[in-house]
């Protein structure tokens, strides 16, 4: 926009020249004001208008290509700036500046004009100056410079407060010889010199010497100790015990546990007033040399429940055989329950009865008696002692705890060989000899106890002939009584064995029927076994027992 132009737009006012002066092409030069609103409304350009729809900027900005914004020149890298050497030129919103690339340093501060202007600290009141002084600036800094000066006779010191001038000291001989020189506030006296004593010394009467002071006799200051005079001092002389300080002259106690460790007492030293004591630890007293400490025996104040063995310095207290020391005290003792402990179950066979220091063992009410160890229960045999119920008919047979009454008879077409032996009779002078010869030639009849829990596979019956021949064959059957299945058969060379395999953990009997077929030379013979067995409750080992046709 040119000068004329300008100045046509101000002649409508000045919030029309406001308008004018971002408004576009028809802005100037209108004659009113409505039509200069009108073209306000109508106008794009970002900042100023030429005339005939031509838009324009600022210095320090360029026209966009769009003929209507504005957009900020950048001096700095178009180097349109005027910066010199030693500037950093910085660019801003439609202009640029430049700054100093180095500072100003202590004291001074950088002006808009890159220059560098002395900061006044004084004024500014960034100075350490004390209330006592007065804060002048210099180029670059300040001083500090007293408020007031000081009266004849005082100095002025480093915080500006005025102190008194030591006239004495400051001044090589101020009074006359035979003076002594006295200061002052501010200034200083001559006195005539006088007789001075030291320590120990007091001038005569007539003020014109000194003399010893007899300390010994102006009081009591050694105590109950003896003490010395001396020229211009004393001395104490101590008791045994003691050792005079020549310091705090003062006899001060000496502590001979310290000085003479180890040699004096055999345990332990306690120092006193002048002296020492010796003292023992626990479980000795002192001797009468009052040094070395000798063993107490405990025991005869009996302080253990039972027994007490002294030993040295203290003593062991100890039980009789079944009680135990108590882990609360170390003195009672307590008694031992023998069935409790984990091996306490083996104590007895049976049963075991805690009693004080000792035990007992039990057996069951019937069948048992207790062995001569104490511990063990042997089992009572009525059938050997009579002591049995069974009748005349019947045979008794022992087992373990008790005993059992069991009857012997033949079956038909058998007769009696021996005790527990039937023998089949000779078929021709039977009734039915073709089914006689269809029975077993010999029936025995056995009786087997052994204690429940036995392990398991147990071996309880073997049956074979009583002699063998080459060739011969052998069968051997359960037929009856092991309904259950506890009983297993295990087929042998000459024979075979009845072995339990299924453990028994209740008493109970069984009453077994056991085929033998024996083949020789062709020929088949049967032979039967009646087998009782009886599961009894306490726990023996019974030997396999082997039984020969």
């Amino acid at each position: 926009m040119t000068a004329s132009q300008g100045s046509g737009c101000e002649l409508q006012g000045l919030l029309l020249g406001r308008l004018c002066a971002h408004t576009a092409k028809t802005c100037c030069g209108k004659n009113t004001t409505e039509e200069i609103k009108r073209d306000v409304k109508e106008s794009t350009c970002s900042q100023l208008c030429v005339g005939n729809g031509t838009c324009a900027c600022h210095d320090g900005y360029q026209l966009q290509e769009d003929g209507v914004n504005c957009e900020d020149v950048n001096e700095c890298l178009t180097n349109r700036h005027n910066c010199i050497g030693g500037q950093v030129c910085i660019n801003t919103e439609g202009s640029f500046r430049c700054q100093r690339e180095t500072s100003c340093g202590t004291g001074y501060e950088l002006r808009d004009d890159n220059s560098c202007q002395d900061i006044d600290e004084c004024v500014l009141g960034i100075h350490n100056c004390a209330p006592d002084f007065i804060c002048t600036n210099t180029a670059g800094s300040f001083r500090c410079h007293p408020r007031e000066k000081c009266a004849t006779g005082f100095i002025q010191d480093a915080a500006g407060s005025c102190i008194d001038i030591n006239e004495c000291v400051a001044h090589t001989s101020p009074c006359q010889p035979g003076q002594t020189c006295i200061n002052t506030m501010g200034s200083y006296t001559c006195r005539r010199n006088t007789v001075t004593c030291g320590r120990g010394y007091h001038l005569t009467h007539d003020g014109a010497r000194c003399e010893d002071v007899d300390e010994c006799r102006a009081g009591n200051v050694c105590g109950d100790h003896g003490c010395i005079n001396l020229v211009g001092t004393y001395r104490c002389e101590c008791r045994s015990g003691f050792l005079f300080n020549s310091i705090t002259k003062l006899c001060e106690d000496i502590n001979e546990c310290r000085h003479y460790p180890g040699r004096l007492c055999a345990h332990k030293c306690e120092n006193t007033e002048g002296s020492y004591q010796c003292t023992c630890t626990t479980g000795f007293k002192l001797s009468h040399d009052g040094r070395n400490c000798e063993d107490v025996n405990e025991c005869e104040a009996n302080p253990c429940s039972q027994e007490c063995s002294n030993v040295y310095g203290s003593y062991q207290c100890y039980c009789r055989r079944g009680y135990q020391l108590s882990d609360m005290d170390g003195i009672t003792c307590e008694d031992i329950d023998e069935c409790a402990l984990p091996t306490g179950g083996h104590v007895c066979s049976y049963r075991c009865s805690n009693a004080p220091g000792s035990f007992y063992c039990t057996c069951p009410p019937t069948g048992y008696t207790l062995a001569p160890n104490g511990r063990t229960c042997q089992d009572i045999d009525e059938c050997a002692t009579g002591s049995h119920t069974c009748s005349v008919s019947e045979s008794c047979f022992n087992i373990q705890g008790g005993f059992r009454c069991l009857s012997f008879t033949c079956p038909p077409n058998f007769r009696q060989a021996s005790w527990g032996r039937c023998e089949r009779v000779t078929c021709e002078f039977t009734r039915d000899p073709a089914s006689c010869f269809l029975l077993p030639l010999r029936i025995s009849f056995y009786n087997i106890s052994f204690p429940t829990n036995t392990p398991v596979p147990a071996n309880v019956f073997r049956m074979g002939p009583s002699n063998s021949v080459p060739g011969d064959k052998m069968l051997l059957n359960i037929v009856s009584g092991d309904e259950d299945g506890y009983f297993v058969v295990q087929q042998q060379a000459h024979g075979g064995e009845i072995s339990l395999h299924r453990a028994l953990t209740q008493p109970r009997d069984f009453f077994l029927t056991v085929e033998m077929r024996l083949i020789r030379y062709g020929k088949a013979h049967l032979y039967m076994a009646k087998i009782a067995v009886f599961v009894t409750h306490e726990l023996s080992i019974q030997p396999t027992r082997t039984f020969p046709y």
